[in-house]
């Protein structure tokens, strides 16, 4: 196959882990990287340079240049552009309606982000529960072990997982061996192998019942704010809360007031409302555990997320079954 004849496909973001899978389909198709600097270039570009692209490969840092996937940019895309093929689990930067009417498939890697996710939630469990970032502080401070606060052990404490999907599962099998009681929060309740041994409740049931709340919901527009001052006023004294899934979910100023005046004992989280800009309030609280969305950032991880959306991409290209479309665009 000549060069000319290859599929263009565009990357947003250059391959840094699964080079050999990336070797094997630059042997079969046109792979480049975006060097449009802005939107603006990129929507002229669209109409001379990548005006017969077939597929876009993109991951969570690929809107610095252009900024989100949403209606406007969708409809400057060049009508070659068939497929997005996201390497990422969530895709809440893509318009998928509007990319939908244009009739562009979009995947994304949900089963590659599982393991990694769950680990790093429990990470932020455990150090959330035991307080352990204002002793790291302390520490870091040339003081040993002053003026620190108790944590609390995680054995008969009630965790509730807002979103049972493949992360929520996973997280309730590892917090399984520390003793906690796991109840959760789905659209609809799994089935009693898919829940294993989690009991399921309402919404306000978790909110009020649970000792530790972790978030692995997606962001749309149902789930905007879904735990605000009101769903915190409801929760016990001295929560703690984990959010591993999308900033926004969780009103992120609401929730700073809360853990200012104790109402919430202490966070971890790893996505944040505004990123990379994070409320005042969280940055100046030492009970705040943050780190900087940082949940499948592991080589490994990174390499089956690179892998996946590639091979998406090469089988749109060559007419073969996508592996991962998009819910909402699964018939």
């Amino acid at each position: 196959m000549s060069s000319i004849t290859k599929p263009r496909i565009l990357f947003f973001n250059p391959v840094r882990h699964a080079l050999e899978h990336f070797r094997k389909l630059s042997s079969v198709a046109q792979t480049e990287v975006l060097t449009s600097k802005s939107r603006a270039e990129f929507f002229n570009e669209c109409k001379g340079k990548y005006k017969d692209i077939v597929a876009i490969y993109s991951t969570s840092s690929s809107y610095a240049v252009t900024g989100k996937f949403d209606k406007e940019l969708v409809q400057n895309l060049p009508s070659s552009l068939k497929f997005i093929c996201h390497n990422g689990a969530g895709y809440d930067q893509i318009d998928i309606n509007a990319c939908t009417a244009r009739g562009i498939k979009v995947t994304n890697a949900p089963d590659p982000v599982t393991d990694a996710t769950a680990d790093l939630t429990v990470f932020l469990l455990l150090g959330a529960l035991r307080n352990l970032n204002p002793a790291i502080e302390s520490l870091r401070a040339g003081n040993w072990k002053k003026n620190l606060d108790f944590g609390h052990d995680p054995q008969g404490k009630t965790l509730g997982i807002l979103g049972m999907g493949r992360i929520g599962r996973a997280v309730k099998r590892r917090c399984d061996p520390f003793g906690l009681k796991t109840i959760y929060y789905n659209r609809n309740a799994l089935s009693e192998s898919e829940a294993a041994g989690a009991k399921y409740v309402s919404f306000d049931e978790l909110l009020e019942t649970s000792d530790i709340i972790s978030v692995h919901v997606p962001l749309n527009a149902h789930t905007r704010h879904l735990i605000g001052a009101e769903e915190i006023a409801k929760m016990k004294d001295g929560v703690v809360i984990v959010n591993t899934a999308r900033g926004a979910v969780i009103d992120e100023a609401a929730m700073a007031e809360a853990l200012e005046s104790g109402k919430i004992a202490s966070v971890g989280l790893d996505v944040y409302e505004e990123e990379p800009v994070i409320n005042g309030l969280l940055m100046k609280n030492s009970r705040a555990f943050m780190i900087p969305h940082l949940g499948t950032h592991t080589t490994e991880t990174l390499a089956k997320m690179e892998s996946l959306a590639m091979e998406n991409a090469r089988r749109g290209c060559f007419g073969e079954e996508l592996l991962t479309v998009v819910a909402e665009q699964v018939k």
